[in-house]
């Protein structure tokens, strides 16, 4: 089977990426990325040398590149998207090109070449926020109700996906996954900024009073998740993944980190809240276990020790992000 993947050099990507190639390595695999700032080529550098890995700078939104790519394979599996809510509060403009035209053209060109199956990557975001108070947790049947213009962009593109396979019949499936920590993860995320800002020894931002709550889902879990829905999903249909039982808050998740590393509590810093922050996110993944088997087999704990570790072994590749530009973004981000 000939595979596109699209954003193959960003996170979930890279790990996608890696996991299908160690586990089918009779595939091909051609990667499309844009090498934008979260786009990163040494996340690949251990198999950029393989005879059934590609690797294709370009631009989702580029007709002509696409149609060119999609004549070949037979499976999208399609990660590329900004996916930053901090950075869609500052700009909406990029998100609303690449989540949303991006994926439209994706769309024509998977339709126009018959591709096998489209499987489109989506959020649980896209569901909005829910209360402190309650157990409710986000289903395939919750209605949408995206709270910024990073959630917007990705609800869009999802509607996009469906209305393709009612109006044209396209054969699609879609995955809605919680937040994802692990490897390779660009360092403007919690997770990853918590730990390498740790390792140095400098201060954990928190927004607000740190009660807002989430699922976490280890990423190599949520690899497994859409290997299941691709092999075994049925078309037109959509599944949540979730790593958890139950959420966490992100005091708690930062007091959890801190303990790991043998850390102060003291780094933690409160900083102002960011304009329409959703205060708990929680994904009902019963679905996706009754119908495919599947259910996390990293448990929160265990999957922030291998995560800890791989940012301390490999620092340079952080280090590196974290120089320069990266600097000034955070100030700005974190004025306060």
């Amino acid at each position: 089977m000939r595979i596109l993947v699209t954003g193959g050099a960003g996170f979930i990507g890279s790990n996608f990426i890696h996991y299908w190639l160690k586990k089918y390595p009779d595939d091909e695999v051609l990667n499309l990325d844009k090498l934008t700032y979260a786009g990163n080529l040494d996340n690949l550098k251990d198999i950029e040398n393989l005879p059934n890995y590609t690797f294709v700078k370009g631009d989702i939104c580029d007709q002509k590149l696409v149609e060119e790519l999609m004549k070949s394979v037979d499976v999208v599996v399609h990660f590329a998207a900004e996916t930053h809510v901090d950075r869609s509060i500052h700009s909406s403009a990029d998100f609303i090109t690449t989540n949303i035209i991006g994926t439209i053209t994706l769309l024509n060109a998977a339709l126009k070449y018959k591709i096998k199956r489209f499987h489109h990557i989506s959020t649980d975001e896209v569901f909005g926020s829910l209360s402190l108070e309650t157990e409710e947790k986000f289903n395939e049947k919750t209605c949408y109700k995206p709270n910024n213009p990073y959630s917007a962009s990705k609800a869009s593109s999802d509607h996009f996906v469906r209305a393709f396979a009612r109006t044209y019949g396209l054969p699609i499936t879609i995955t809605n996954c919680s937040n994802n920590y692990g490897p390779y993860q660009y360092p403007e995320k919690f997770i990853p900024l918590m730990i390498t800002n740790l390792i140095e020894d400098k201060p954990i931002p928190i927004y607000g009073d740190g009660r807002y709550a989430r699922d976490w889902l280890y990423v190599t879990d949520h690899c497994r998740g859409i290997d299941l829905v691709l092999k075994d999903g049925k078309e037109g249909e959509t599944y949540l993944i979730g790593g958890m039982y139950q959420t966490i808050t992100n005091l708690q998740l930062a007091e959890l980190v801190i303990k790991l590393m043998g850390k102060s509590k003291d780094l933690i810093t409160f900083v102002k809240d960011r304009p329409g922050h959703d205060v708990r996110y929680a994904v009902d993944w019963s679905k996706i276990n009754k119908e495919l088997g599947w259910k996390p087999k990293v448990d929160l704990q265990t999957g922030l020790k291998k995560t800890i570790k791989w940012y301390l072994d490999n620092r340079q590749w952080w280090q590196r992000i974290k120089s320069g530009e990266f600097k000034n973004y955070l100030k700005k981000q974190y004025k306060n």
